[in-house]
């Protein structure tokens, strides 16, 4: 089939940033995975495990996707789309309307679920979840570093990649919720003196009661890679001032508004895409003042240090910030 390719994404494509979809197959029940090239067949960005792609689909519409497949191979990116009928369209279009041949736009790859060393890693996938673990495991193997995985999901039908998960044995744990498989997250805790770190990925539900876990393990052991932002925790929104580093020019934030609104005015623009502190691409370096992180990337000591902030979604706590723009 032929998709008309309209705005962003056809100015990504004009600028050479295009993949075209080589392979399409469903891996599960309402997901679909992708194998995207360079149409001239060149080589694409390396990546690393916990990577996601920004892809510009053809609407104009930005979704971020989890890499996986082999890391290895330079030439095609391969994605898992999981068909949500209730969402913002993005995975509909793709299940329903792109096709072998079709263009897409696309970004990065950015990393904001990166694999540290450890003594061992437990995994825990939820779902669509598996996708960022998948090049993760691989990773341990490469290592020789003992791991185990926590697969979760509503019924194995609509749980991909399980085949290949099968060559490992014992070290998986398979659990659908239809087999009435029920599952006590806190039996799965590692042991609070271990090395073991901890890195989960899937609906909000299960990583808010792994996240319970890190006043126990402590947060560098627990990593967590979310699709959607937390709930806003009813902070006060109050006005203050961002100071352009490269110009000088000062733009007040008002209460109602975010950064990247109020630099626009300023005709300072930041690329952006999920706008809800999730997807780490519009990052930006802090030079002075005091960031209030509201974002669903950073972690605790990386909020404590301040050297960054998601202006689609942050604010400040002090009352001017000046950032590396």
């Amino acid at each position: 089939m032929s998709i008309e390719v309209v705005g962003e994404a056809r100015r990504n494509v004009a600028h050479g940033a295009a993949l075209v979809v080589r392979r399409r197959r469903e891996a599960a029940e309402d997901v679909i995975e992708l194998t995207l090239a360079r149409p001239d067949g060149g080589r694409l960005p390396d990546w690393a495990p916990g990577a996601h792609l920004d892809v510009v689909l053809p609407d104009g519409t930005t979704r971020q996707y989890s890499l996986l497949g082999d890391r290895w191979d330079a030439h095609t990116f391969t994605i898992a789309v999981l068909r949500e009928r209730a969402g913002r369209g993005g995975s509909e279009l793709i299940h329903t309307r792109l096709d072998v041949g079709d263009i897409v736009g696309f970004g990065g790859p950015r990393n904001n679920f990166r694999l540290g060393p450890a003594g061992d890693y437990f995994f825990l996938a939820g779902g669509i979840g598996i996708t960022p673990i998948l090049p993760m495991i691989q990773q341990a193997e490469l290592l020789g570093t003992p791991w185990r995985l926590l697969y979760l999901g509503r019924s194995r039908a609509r749980m991909a990649y399980l085949e290949q998960l099968g060559r490992y044995g014992d070290r998986v744990t398979v659990r659908a919720a239809d087999e009435g498989a029920r599952v006590r997250l806190d039996d799965w805790m590692p042991e609070a003196q271990g090395l073991t770190r901890v890195f989960a990925c899937g609906p909000e539900r299960l990583l808010d009661a792994v996240d319970a876990w890190t006043p126990v393990l402590g947060r560098p052991r627990v990593r967590l890679e979310r699709f959607t932002a937390r709930a806003d925790d009813g902070r006060p929104r109050a006005a203050f001032e961002v100071e352009v580093a490269s110009s000088g020019a000062v733009v007040t934030v008002a209460a109602h508004e975010s950064i990247v609104d109020a630099l626009r005015r300023v005709d300072v623009s930041i690329l952006t895409s999920c706008a809800q502190g999730v997807c780490g691409t519009c990052e930006t370096t802090v030079l002075r003042g005091v960031p209030d992180h509201r974002d669903s990337l950073l972690d605790e000591d990386e909020r404590a240090t301040s050297a960054c902030l998601f202006p689609c979604i942050s604010r400040a706590a002090s009352s001017r910030l000046v950032l590396d723009l």
